[in-house]
């Protein structure tokens, strides 16, 4: 598929993203048997109502009838003419009859490209967009940590966030983030409860969704993390008996998915043995979903390839561009690498040194959006990246490579996995990789 600047009707990214965010709040009501029947009734009826708004008056939708279509391909509540794109073959309500996870992240997506829209936008013509856009909590998050003003406070503040997206309270006070960051740390969310106990992401740390399913005989719980490829592809999925009242759950870990090969298992998370214990509610906190799925989630990936490629012989340097000599290093150090540059221009800058001090530079910006299409969508309004040469995503998403790479191209980007990227490095500094 190829995106073109005239190829859509603003009015029509306008319109799926009303949808999809009526839709996501009423599959929620739905689904969410612990709301008092007359407040999800009331939900469903406002839902329905922006449904409509976003319709038009020439295609009505019978209240019933938005009601079946909840459960099935979101593409159907749309109207003539729009084409699906991102939500094509998304699903509101999994096969168990919950709430899809995914929704919250193209919802927020979504929103990520109206800003950008929004921002390239001129004449007046982004009037529509500026009246849905919503500032998201990452960026009040990142525009936090940047009031400090120096990198190594900035540096410091987001490594925070990926590695304690939940802990206790005196963990989370220790943190000394700004206010205004900290401010995003809350109790345990319900959803994330069995009673007053929760258990951990063994690659993220943040609170697993926890659910219980009914069968004629009995009832059997579920934990697995909300960010789908942690569960999915990574193992961060279990099962329990129910316990006796006042006991925690005992996790049973599924069957292991395959293990990533080849330059993709360098960054790799190995879950294999590792079943989270339970927590209690009282006394930790927990990053608020946005910040956790769009500040740690990547940053998790920007720490692990920086991290390998120290491992690697790689040095810190405080910023890019550093020679040998200010260093403090000897000719067989292969280079330097920067975490969030320049109060977070761009998320890596590696320097391969050569001869003298001649470098080969690695500008790396790593996106970890659901839908590539919307990636896509993004990088085009934004008129492609200003500060990097490069698009990084997670190595489970290397199936969007064609599509982005037909973007990028367009604005003088390269588009290549973390994995992939890691080892180009290292190739160019003559060291192994995997």
């Amino acid at each position: 598929m190829t995106f073109t600047s005239t190829s859509e009707p603003v009015s029509h990214d306008v319109i799926r993203q009303m949808m999809m965010r009526a839709a996501t709040v009423a599959a929620q009501a739905l689904t969410d048997t612990e709301q008092a029947p007359e407040g999800r009734l009331r939900t469903l009826m406002e839902s329905h109502g922006e449904v409509l708004a976003a319709r038009g008056p020439g295609q009505p939708l019978p209240f019933e009838s938005f009601l079946a279509m909840l459960t099935g391909d979101l593409a159907r509540l749309l109207p003539d003419g729009v084409s699906p794109e991102e939500m094509t073959g998304v699903h509101l309500i999994n096969d168990d009859g919950l709430f899809e996870e995914d929704l919250f992240d193209l919802d927020q997506e979504q929103r990520e490209v109206a800003r950008a829209v929004q921002k390239a936008t001129r004449d007046g013509r982004s009037t529509s967009l500026t009246e849905i856009e919503q500032e998201m909590d990452q960026v009040t998050v990142n525009s936090g940590l940047r009031k400090r003003g120096t990198q190594d406070a900035y540096a410091k503040g987001r490594s925070d966030l990926s590695r304690l997206p939940a802990g206790t309270e005196t963990e989370v006070r220790r943190l000394n983030l700004p206010s205004v960051v900290g401010q995003f740390y809350r109790p345990i969310n319900y959803a994330a409860l069995y009673e007053q106990w929760w258990f951990a992401c063994p690659a993220c740390r943040w609170p697993m969704k926890i659910t219980r399913h009914r069968s004629r005989k009995s009832v059997t719980g579920r934990v697995r993390c909300f960010y789908r490829p942690h569960a999915e592809l990574m193992g961060a999925s279990y099962t329990f008996k129910i316990p006796d009242a006042g006991k925690p759950p005992a996790l049973i870990p599924g069957s292991p998915p395959p293990a990533p090969t080849g330059a993709a298992s360098v960054l790799a998370h190995d879950l294999r043995g590792s079943v989270p214990q339970p927590l209690p509610a009282a006394g930790y906190l927990a990053l608020a979903r946005g910040p956790w799925r769009y500040t740690t989630v990547p940053g998790l990936l920007e720490i692990a390839l920086y991290d390998a490629l120290i491992s690697r012989g790689f040095v810190v340097a405080p910023e890019p561009h550093m020679s040998r000599a200010a260093l403090g290093v000897g000719a067989d150090c292969p280079g330097t690498v920067t975490v969030w540059p320049y109060l977070d221009a761009y998320d890596l800058h590696v320097d391969v040194w050569q001869r003298g001090d001649e470098r080969e530079s690695f500008l790396l910006d790593i996106k970890d959006f659901t839908s590539e299409k919307l990636l896509a969508k993004k990088i085009q309004a934004d008129g492609g990246d200003d500060a990097a040469e490069w698009i990084i995503v997670p190595d489970y998403r290397e199936a969007s490579l064609p599509l982005l790479r037909g973007v990028c191209e367009e604005f003088g980007l390269k588009v290549t996995t973390a994995g992939e990227i890691g080892q180009r490095i290292c190739r160019t500094a003559g060291i192994r990789w995997a």
